[in-house]
């Protein structure tokens, strides 16, 4: 019968790069549960603003606007409308697409009326979007 050979012990250098590796998957393990807990996992939730400052140029008027996502999902084909009402009339109508607006993303853009947006209301809205 053989006798079993005594296993040799530990370097000092085995032993640190056993700390440093368990602690790198520690980190690891720890940021992706982090992750996963703080995670929203929201549609798209799409607000769109305008701006203040309205330009008139060559007899048209700019409106600017701002489109955010605070959602957590890419909204994608985000379909925005904007309606020019003088006298509970819609005279106006403008639409914008935006191809896609990632978590967190701002997009911005203009619509341009041959009417003063000012003698009237002007409604601003996302008409909608779609899944990627």
């Amino acid at each position: 019968m053989m006798e079993a050979e005594p296993k040799p012990e530990r370097s000092f250098a085995e032993w640190i790069t056993f700390g440093i590796s368990l602690s790198i998957l520690v980190v690891v393990i720890g940021l992706v549960g982090y992750m996963w807990l703080n995670e929203k996992n929201q549609p798209p939730i799409l607000s769109v603003h305008k701006k203040q400052t309205i330009r008139e140029i060559d007899g048209n008027f700019y409106v600017p606007f701002e489109i955010v996502n605070t959602g957590s999902e890419t909204a994608e084909s985000v379909q925005i409308i904007a309606e020019l009402q003088i006298a509970d009339k819609v005279v106006e109508t403008g639409e914008q697409q935006i191809d896609f607006l990632s978590d967190g993303e701002k997009e911005e853009g203009a619509f341009i009326f041959s009417q003063n947006p000012l003698q009237g209301q002007l409604i601003v809205r996302v008409a909608s979007y779609k899944l990627p």
